[in-house]
C-alpha cells in the first residue's frame, strides 16, 4: 500500500472540515489542521515534518513569507512543498511569496479537487526531476527551475494560471534539450502534455495566455531587457517559441559564463 502523503492546512474550526479531510484523502493526503498562525505554522512543521504545507498568505504573528524563509533558514533535511493562497491578487506579494519558496500560488476562491490534483502532479514531477540526475552547465536542477521560477515572476507570469508551469517546463526543457525548440509542436508541446496529463493544444493556449497576461501587467523595464526589439518595434507579442527560445538562450548563456 502507497504511504499517504502527510499534509497540514492552515483551517480555522469548521463544520466542513470532515469534507475537507475526505476530499484530500481522495488523492492520498493524510490531513492535519493548524490554526492560521504563523509561529504554529513553524512548529507544527518542525514536529509533523509535513510533505505539504497549504497556508494563508496573511496570519497572525509569522506571515506565509516568513514561515517559509524560517523553516529554509534552519536547512532541514526535507523541505515541504509550501502552496500559499490568497484572496488578494498582487504581482508583487506574489513574487515575493514565490521567491520565499513556495512551489504554488493560488487565488481564493478555489477548487480544493483541482488544488489537490495540482498538488499531486507537481510532487510527481519533483520526484521525478530528483531521479533524472540532469546535468546541467554551472547550475543543477534545483537551482535552474528557481532561476527559471525568478525570471517568470519578473517577467510578471501569474504564478496561479496553468500558462505559468507549463512555461518553466518547456524553458527547461528548451535548455537541456536545444533541437527542441524546432519542434515545438511535434516535440516541446506533447512532453510538457504528458507531464500534466493534458493536450498538446491546451499547453500551447495556456501558454499564450500566460504570455499575453505578462504583457498587459509586467514590468515594461524587465520586458525591455528580454524582449526590446519586440515591445519598441511593432511586432506585437512574442510567439510562444519565440518566448520560450529568448529566455532558454539567456540563460543558456549565463550557464556557460558561470562554468
Amino acid at each position: 500500500m502507497t504511504e499517504r502523503m502527510k499534509l497540514l492546512m492552515t483551517q480555522e474550526p469548521t463544520d466542513n472540515m470532515t469534507e475537507i479531510m475526505q476530499t484530500l484523502e481522495q488523492y492520498g493526503f493524510s490531513t492535519a489542521f493548524c490554526t492560521k498562525d504563523g509561529e504554529e505554522v513553524i512548529n507544527r512543521i518542525q514536529s509533523e515534518r509535513p510533505d505539504v504545507v497549504i497556508m494563508d498568505l496573511f496570519m497572525t504573528h509569522i506571515d506565509s513569507i516568513g514561515v517559509m524563509r524560517a523553516i529554509r533558514k534552519q536547512k532541514p533535511d526535507k523541505l515541504p512543498m509550501f502552496v500559499v493562497y490568497s484572496s488578494f491578487d498582487s504581482p508583487v506579494l506574489e513574487r515575493e511569496v514565490m521567491s520565499a519558496g513556495a512551489t504554488y500560488f493560488v487565488l481564493k476562491p478555489f477548487n480544493l479537487s483541482d488544488l489537490a490534483e495540482n498538488i499531486v502532479r507537481l510532487s510527481k514531477r519533483q520526484r521525478q526531476r530528483s531521479k533524472g540526475g540532469i546535468r546541467q552547465i554551472g547550475y543543477d536542477s534545483n537551482s535552474l527551475e528557481l532561476k527559471v521560477t525568478e525570471i517568470l515572476h519578473q517577467i510578471g507570469v501569474p504564478a496561479h494560471i496553468k500558462g505559468y508551469h507549463y512555461l518553466r517546463d518547456s524553458i527547461i526543457l528548451s535548455i537541456e534539450k536545444p533541437e527542441i525548440i524546432n519542434a515545438v509542436t511535434k516535440q516541446l508541446y506533447p512532453t510538457v502534455a504528458k507531464k500534466y496529463e493534458t493536450t498538446s493544444s491546451r499547453v500551447e493556449r495556456a501558454i499564450r495566455h500566460a504570455i499575453e497576461v505578462a504583457w498587459d501587467r509586467g514590468d515594461v523595464e524587465v520586458l525591455n531587457s528580454y524582449f526590446g526589439y519586440t515591445i519598441q518595434g511593432s511586432r506585437g507579442k512574442p510567439t510562444n517559441s519565440e518566448f520560450i527560445a529568448m529566455i532558454s538562450d539567456k540563460l543558456r548563456l549565463q550557464m556557460k559564463n558561470a562554468g
